[in-house]
């Protein structure tokens, strides 16, 4: 049996990654249930530990696990939180794909949890299924491993410049990301974009392909796939600036006005 600071006990490791893994664990004195993500002192990155800055950050918005602790051993550094249900990218293998209102309202719901996000000067930066996970009707976010600040400590919107590498998944990043722009509000909600293009179809035309080049070209050219409600709100966070707010109430005013049809 593996104890963690003497409280948490680990039942089975439910996910690994290259900067860490994330366990199901018990509270061996109130029998609660909780995710424990692990991160190894060796690799000298303190992910977890920024990760714990930024959920804190957060506390109070709708969608956000609650961190119960933070703390590190000779080994690694722990981060114990809510142990949510199923991610949406499981129920999508469950289900294989989801009708056009389902794929629009978990939209809406996303597009509120964002808009959440963004109001405390933060931006998600790998906005993707895996890291939107349901408990009890309630849709969490997680993972802000990436998460930053889009302002400067003056409250200014930071510049646009280009970055050394893209940032997020090759699957839902913004066609920014993968020429290397610096990412802003408007990216998550394209990665978004693309995530309803997975619900709605059940898989994504580029999901094979490893030539990044194919993979913007195939982003690009939605037209045919997907209703033109998805379309329109792609294009409408494509042509967003850089450092403009989105307008939160008019995408949710779109998928709405879409499923009441």
């Amino acid at each position: 049996m593996v104890i963690i600071n003497n409280k948490y006990n680990i039942i089975e490791k439910l996910g690994s990654g290259a900067f860490g893994t994330i366990f199901k664990c018990q509270n061996i004195r109130t029998k609660e249930l909780v995710a424990v993500k692990v991160e190894p002192i060796s690799l000298d990155l303190k992910l977890l530990k920024n990760e714990t800055k930024i959920y804190n950050a957060l506390k109070g918005c709708n969608g956000i696990p609650t961190i119960k602790w933070f703390g590190k051993d000779d080994v690694n550094y722990y981060m114990v939180l809510d142990l949510l249900g199923p991610s949406l990218n499981q129920l999508l293998l469950q289900n294989s794909k989801f009708s056009l209102h389902d794929t629009l309202q978990v939209g809406i719901k996303i597009v509120l949890l964002l808009k959440s996000i963004h109001s405390k000067g933060l931006i998600h930066r790998d906005v993707k299924p895996d890291n939107f996970l349901f408990k009890n009707d309630e849709l969490f976010i997680i993972d802000f491993g990436f998460c930053k600040s889009y302002l400067n400590p003056d409250n200014s919107h930071i510049k646009l410049k280009k970055l050394s590498n893209m940032i997020g998944s090759k699957n839902y990043c913004s066609i920014s990301s993968h020429k290397h722009i610096e990412l802003s509000r408007r990216d998550d909600l394209e990665s978004l974009g693309y995530m309803l293009i997975y619900f709605y179809l059940g898989n994504l035309t580029w999901t094979n392909d490893t030539n990044e080049e194919i993979i913007v070209s195939k982003k690009q050219d939605i037209h045919n796939i997907v209703p033109q409600v998805i379309i329109d709100f792609i294009l409408y966070t494509r042509n967003l600036d850089f450092d403009e707010e989105p307008d939160y109430n008019y995408i949710v005013q779109l998928f709405t006005k879409e499923c009441e049809k």
